[in-house]
């Protein structure tokens, strides 16, 4: 029995906001609720409303730059630089900048879309 996946063909998580989201492990890819890894790209002027997730998030940037508000306090993090948000925090993510962003998204536990807590309007 092998110990390793290989991951070629990731989840393509339907959106309509532009943002593209691959779920390379996480309960869409392997049923992981424990994990998830997600490649992400998000389009320029995108923004998704605040949330407070029951998951840790952790954010790698690849290219590009991301804007987190978390709590009260407004944060840019370029590539090369990472941040990990805490459960139970309250959060927005957008991209008011020019050009995409490129990034890894790991969560713990496993993303899943009844653990995000997102704010209505």
């Amino acid at each position: 029995m092998k110990k390793y996946t290989i991951q070629k063909s990731p989840f393509v998580v339907p959106t309509t906001d532009g943002k593209l989201i691959e779920e390379h492990f996480g309960k869409a890819t392997d049923g992981n609720s424990q994990i998830s890894l997600a490649h992400m790209v998000a389009p320029s002027n995108w923004s998704e409303p605040f949330q407070t997730p029951k998951f840790d998030e952790y954010t790698y940037i690849i290219k590009g730059k991301k804007q987190f508000i978390i709590e009260d306090e407004t944060i840019i993090l370029e590539a090369g630089e990472s941040i990990k948000i805490e459960k139970n925090t309250r959060v927005q993510y957008s991209n008011p900048f020019d050009a995409p962003c490129e990034y890894l998204s790991v969560c713990l536990p496993a993303f899943a879309i009844d653990l995000v807590h997102r704010e209505e309007g």
